[in-house]
């Protein structure tokens, strides 16, 4: 009977016990450095930093719940963002011009990878073991293993540009207001169709938590410049995906093949077209972090992204993606992101040795798995 309780908890609680965990992640960081951890500078710091792997988790939870897995993003957000220097710096294209180019790029990559999955039937596990080398391969070659700098200036503003306060304000207030709207609009729709709905007092209080979290979010960005340009692009992609997810077929059917292969195949839904969607949206999010990567950097490295596919991962499952397919949210997989940006940046603030911080991330990561197999029910 305990362990029913315990499951349930963990099953519907899951999304506050993260915050809860970044919270106490944070107080102890803070302690521990004495006060410099919660300080607007360091906190913007890390939400810009926290950008690149949430970007690449965006794309990454889609693939985990449609029960696959892929390895190469590490290596391909490197060759997106070298072949973004290469493109504005040696080839001299405009910064407009060599994004969408990249973007394209990275799509047709990342349906390239679904092709062998889907067509194929590679296992997903071996493509994205194969691409991690062959991308990495082709980033040395097109770099000649030589950083490439400097990148044109309204490039490096995407990665290190901040939106003024004044405009952080009125978009804090605008998202606000949208979330205030959805609640509205989510209780009368179940109220039409007669679904059992919480309280209205238990939907206005997560609305004034989320008002009040918002509130304290833009005003101590405000208060170091506003906020980074990644993080609004990211807050941008947590809202696309986010719709796709939940207010979508494609959405549903996502779930659907994580969940239950052979009674969607059944159902009528093509499976092997959805799987090669989630692979092109992966590499889509693989070019935005690798152009993002290389305007935060202001070069084109050939080191870059490396293990980029083991934290995307370690946040997807963090942040509620079960290993099984067919659960996952993209808001998880991003406090996910957020928990590994803070263990990140937090140790090295203490100057912990590099392979403490190694044994720390993989720790939590066993921890994160085992949490999904105590919330699904037992089978005898």
């Amino acid at each position: 009977m305990q362990a029913q309780s315990i499951q349930q908890l963990f099953a519907r609680y899951k999304i506050l016990a993260l915050l809860l965990a970044v919270a106490a992640i944070w107080v102890f960081f803070h302690v521990a450095t004495g006060g410099d951890f919660v300080t607007a500078r360091n906190v913007s710091n890390l939400f810009r930093q926290m950008a690149i792997t949430g970007m690449l988790a965006c794309g990454m939870v889609f693939v985990i719940i449609a029960g696959e897995i892929d390895l190469s993003v590490g290596s391909l957000l490197g060759l997106l963002g070298g072949v973004v220097a290469v493109l504005t710096v040696n080839q001299g294209w405009s910064t407009p011009v060599a994004i969408v180019a990249v973007l394209g790029l990275g799509v047709l990559i990342g349906l390239f990878n679904g092709f062998w999955v889907t067509r194929l039937r590679v296992p997903s596990f071996i493509v994205g073991l194969g691409g991690m080398l062959a991308f990495r391969g082709v980033l040395l070659g097109t770099t000649h293993s030589a950083t490439i700098a400097p990148v044109p200036a309204d490039l490096v503003y995407l990665g290190q540009g901040y939106v003024s306060p004044l405009w952080s304000t009125v978009l804090g207030v605008a998202i606000f207001a949208v979330v205030v709207a959805l609640a509205v609009l989510r209780r009368r729709r179940r109220a039409q169709l007669q679904i059992r709905q919480l309280p209205w007092w238990a939907d206005l209080l997560k609305v004034v938590a989320i008002g009040a979290a918002l509130g304290v979010f833009v005003a101590t960005l405000n208060s170091y410049g506003g906020i980074p340009l990644p993080v609004l692009i990211l807050v941008a992609l947590l809202a696309v995906f986010s719709y796709l997810a939940s207010q979508t077929v494609l959405g549903r059917h996502i779930y659907a093949v994580g969940g239950n292969l052979e009674a969607t195949r059944l159902s009528g839904v093509n499976v092997a077209r959805v799987k090669l969607v989630v692979f092109g949206i992966m590499g889509l999010m693989c070019a935005f972090a690798g152009i993002v990567n290389t305007a935060r950097l202001a070069a084109g490295s050939p080191s870059a992204g490396t293990n980029g596919e083991l934290d995307a991962i370690a946040a997807c499952f963090i942040g509620g993606a079960s290993m099984r397919g067919g659960a996952g949210t993209v808001h998880g997989a991003l406090i996910g992101a957020l928990v590994m940006a803070s263990l990140d940046n937090g140790m090295s603030m203490m100057d912990v040795d590099t392979y403490w911080q190694y044994i720390v991330k993989g720790a939590i990561l066993v921890l994160a798995v085992w949490v999904d197999v105590l919330s699904r029910p037992q089978r005898d």
